[in-house]
């Protein structure tokens, strides 16, 4: 069974500041070898040389990484990006030498964790995964086999990311597992496709198995979700940030699996800018207080909210009763803009979990870029039961 939930007020919180910011501590500079050969190696013997209580510059140059990397026992550290980190295009070496992460097939390039650890981007520092390589070699296909996310952090706590570009990610630009206790703040995150194949599986960050996670001034522009809440997130707080052409804010990829016990808890996602997304907010399951306040979207290309329990790899499915998965107490409010869809909201609920209970949605003002006219239909296709602040067309 599931383990007692602790509540928390979703409030930003303040991390422990690293002691190594007001003095001066040892620094260990990636040395880059500025001929296109592999510079892991030289990254992998910085860390382990600074691992605990100093600071890992890396220089205004490009680093070439082409092996799998994993930094994830760093107790107190501080990480100076200056300059770019390239992923190589060699698709053969990665998909032959994954590092699982244990979600499904999933493997990262990256694996970074530890305790008290800040990593600065200073607004221009780089992640560059060569994303256009794996968008060409997938075709579209969801969820290929062993294509590496760009990061996976780690099992870290207390932990602040701030002022990084990621840019161009294989898969995922950011799995946040087995971690506690870590803010992202103003990272930019732009993963797009300049062809014909799209950035499907893109998610700009996804949460799993970690609590108390923050992300504030985000922009995410994207060809999937901006941010996905998956499996045993708690405590999640989203704000002050924009989507960009993504499919929206996700809770999703819960209760899938026989005999796991699986929950999203206590999430708040506010003052979000939309800016052409799919959706403003989208729910496949999501169980006990979250909420979604302050969202200003422009040109929503379906309903600005939906709940679809039967979303799958290949899109929606013909049957959605036989989840157990419950949906319950969401809150939606304050959300104005315009969009293509005829309705506020769209919610296809399980009736094998009893349907969705205790869904509001209030204060909303949307228009129909088509007609000009107010959006204010609910479409509710099975079990929504419990609603306040609407009804249902």
């Amino acid at each position: 069974s599931c383990s007692p939930f602790l509540a928390f007020s979703p409030q930003p919180w303040l991390l422990r500041k690293n002691i190594l910011e007001d003095r001066a501590v040892y620094t260990c500079t990636v040395e880059a070898n500025n001929d296109g050969s592999d510079d892991s190696p030289a990254i992998l013997a910085a860390f382990k040389e600074c691992r605990k209580n100093r600071r890992v510059i890396f220089s205004n140059t490009m680093y070439n990484i082409q092996k799998m990397m994993t930094t994830t026992d760093l107790e107190n550290t501080q990480i100076e990006i200056h300059g770019t980190l390239l992923w190589s295009k060699d698709t053969r070496y990665w998909l032959s030498n994954p590092q699982p992460t244990g979600f499904r097939n999933g493997s990262a390039a990256w694996f970074l964790g530890g305790k008290n650890v800040t990593a600065d981007g200073f607004g221009y520092g780089t992640l560059d995964g060569n994303g256009q390589t794996w968008y060409n070699l997938v075709k579209g296909q969801s969820n290929y086999p062993d294509r590496p996310h760009a990061l996976a952090i780690w099992k870290a706590s207390d932990m602040t990311v701030r002022n990084v570009r990621m840019v161009q990610s294989q898969m995922w630009t950011m799995a946040i597992m087995h971690s506690q206790n870590v803010l992202f703040g103003g990272v930019y995150i732009n993963s797009v496709t300049n062809n014909g194949y799209p950035a499907r599986n893109t998610d700009g960050a996804d949460t799993i198995d970690s609590d108390r996670i923050t992300f504030r001034n985000m922009y995410i522009r994207n060809g999937d979700d901006a941010i996905a809440i998956k499996g045993n997130s708690t405590n999640i707080l989203i704000e002050d940030s924009t989507v960009d052409h993504s499919l929206g804010i996700a809770f999703g990829s819960v209760g899938q699996y026989k005999g796991e016990c699986e929950r999203v808890e206590n999430v708040t996602v506010r003052r979000i800018k939309g800016l052409g997304t799919r959706h403003g907010a989208y729910c496949e399951d999501v169980d006990w207080r979250s909420a979604l306040l302050d969202f200003d979207l422009t040109a929503t290309r379906e309903a600005p909210f939906l709940i679809g329990q039967c979303t799958s790899f290949s899109g929606q499915q013909g049957d959605c009763e036989s989840s157990t998965f419950k949906i319950s107490d969401m809150t939606i409010r304050n959300w104005v803009g315009d969009g293509v869809s005829s309705y506020v909201a769209d919610m296809n609920c399980s009736q094998g979990s009893g349907g969705c209970e205790d869904i509001t949605i209030e204060d909303v003002d949307l228009k129909n870029t088509t007609t000009g006219a107010d959006v204010t239909k609910y479409r509710c296709r099975d079990d929504v039961v419990s609603v306040h602040g609407f009804e249902c067309s």
